[in-house]
């Protein structure tokens, strides 16, 4: 592959991306979810564990702490989270979600399965298999960082 297709290639799936959180947020909004894109990744992230340090939560979320640490503030304000000393590593902190954040997932989860539907239509089986398979690979090529 050329320099110039590479940036072409490398370009697209940015754009593509980008579009794709745009368009989620946009429905976030006019939805009147409670929640922007990024505290929901952070509340479906905290739904799938019991409880997680901020740390982990961090790598799991692919934000950096200072990050992390605004879009807690705010889930906590809202009810939906709360922080908790670690009982072994008083440095630590444990993250995990409220009854009314249980609550808030179930109430989302088909609304944001219905805009992550748009960007599927008009792909076939064969598409999804394809592009799963780019995308693992390309996820492989930096698994070491």
């Amino acid at each position: 592959m050329t320099k110039e297709q590479f940036s072409q290639y490398s370009f697209l799936l940015d754009r593509t991306a980008r579009r794709v959180k745009q368009y989620a947020q946009q429905h976030f909004k006019s939805g009147a979810f409670d929640v922007t894109v990024d505290q929901w990744l952070v509340l479906r992230r905290l739904g799938e564990h019991d409880v997680l340090s901020q740390s982990e939560l961090a790598g799991l979320v692919f934000k950096d702490q200072p990050t992390l640490t605004r879009i807690l503030d705010i889930l906590c304000k809202k009810g939906y989270v709360e922080r908790t000393p670690h009982p072994a590593d008083r440095r630590s902190i444990q993250v995990n979600l409220t009854n009314q954040g249980h609550e808030k997932i179930k109430e989302l989860k088909p609304k944001v399965a219905t805009i992550r539907e748009k960007a599927w239509e008009n792909l076939d089986q064969k598409d999804f298999e394809e592009f799963k398979r780019i995308l693992n690979t390309i996820y492989g090529n930096l698994e070491q960082f």
